[in-house]
């Protein structure tokens, strides 16, 4: 058996987690049963246990990390307005304990850009924005290729059944 065949999906590094990377983020929460990801300007992950039906922009509780963990580099990275950042969103199914993002049952990402003014602090938290919109704590990135509604709906429909989700953020510096 090979040592791909016999790697733990908990394991970090067959999790595709990003070791030592420090411009990569990784994020595990769940999806919510009150999941909708109808919004169409911005998209959330929140380290909160709940969710209300009017909460249609996030798409994962129970973050087990939130912005002000980032390391300092990734966070420094993403106030460079002609950074990309790439949100890729991984999703097991329902009932799993975790996501293996090597394999996961979905995928989507959006691509957006970082800006000086991303505070990346928030303990709470993380937004993803269609717009620009800065003046806030927990954007994670501003003038992104979607938002929630624009996600996989069969991805949707996972986190809406439970299943756990794993949201790597890679920032790509401006050559």
């Amino acid at each position: 058996m090979s040592d791909a065949e016999s790697a733990d999906p908990n394991d970090a590094e067959s999790a595709g987690d990003p070791g030592d990377d420090p411009l990569v983020e990784l994020v595990r929460a769940v999806g919510h049963e009150h999941v909708t990801a109808e919004h169409a300007s911005t998209v959330e992950i929140t380290t909160d246990d709940w969710l209300t039906p009017a909460g249609d922009c996030i798409v994962g509780v129970e973050a087990d990390r939130a912005p002000r963990d980032f390391s300092a580099a990734f966070r420094d990275a993403c106030r460079d307005a002609a950074a990309t950042i790439t949100a890729t969103f991984a999703v097991g199914e329902p009932g799993d304990d975790a996501v293996d993002t090597g394999d996961p049952a979905h995928v989507d990402e959006i691509v957006g850009r970082g800006d000086p003014g991303l505070a990346l602090l928030d303990d709470r938290s993380m937004v993803g924005r269609t717009s620009d919109y800065t003046d806030d704590e927990r954007t994670i990135f501003v003038d992104g290729d979607g938002a929630a509604a624009d996600l996989d709906r069969d991805l949707v429909t996972a986190l809406a059944e439970g299943a756990p989700v794993a949201l790597r953020l890679e920032v790509e510096p401006a050559e």
